[in-house]
């Protein structure tokens, strides 16, 4: 007796703001390679919350829970059961504008970078070293450069 094939639930992606207004350019296309690349990893969709937020407010998380006391673009917290990928993303707006300027990048696409950096992390990519930096960012090109 065989199996029958289970079927891949669907990512539950969700947006949210806390105290500030924004909307998030490209939901579709953002939707489409956070599936990507969570197949790609041969896992599993979840859910994953992004919440935009000031820096101030990113600033506040940063201290409480991890103890950092400096402005950062994206927290990532990973809540995954197996290979069930879930997560909550935490990001500064105002950060990747100023890193947008910064790199001289179009804002929707450090927004998107930033996006993928974090669901990266969920999927188990590092930073910490310098050659991990180097194929955590060879993977966010990889992944902003897809065309759906």
């Amino acid at each position: 007796m065989t199996s029958a094939p289970t079927k891949q639930m669907p990512l539950e992606l969700s947006f949210h703001n806390q105290e500030i207004s924004f909307e998030v350019p490209g939901k579709e296309v953002i939707t489409k390679t956070i599936e990507r690349i969570i197949e790609d990893e041969k896992m599993h969709p979840g859910e994953i919350a992004v919440v935009f937020m000031s820096d101030d407010a990113l600033l506040s998380l940063n201290k409480q829970f991890l103890q950092h006391d400096y402005y950062t673009d994206i927290i990532t917290f990973d809540t995954n059961e197996g290979s069930i990928v879930n997560g909550e993303l935490y990001i500064s707006v105002d950060r990747v504008r100023e890193n947008a300027k910064k790199f001289d990048e179009e804002f929707g696409r450090e927004m998107k970078r930033v996006i993928f950096h974090g669901v990266l992390h969920l999927v188990g990519y590092n930073d910490k070293t310098e050659k991990q930096k180097n194929v955590m960012r060879a993977r966010e090109e990889f992944y902003l450069n897809l065309r759906y």
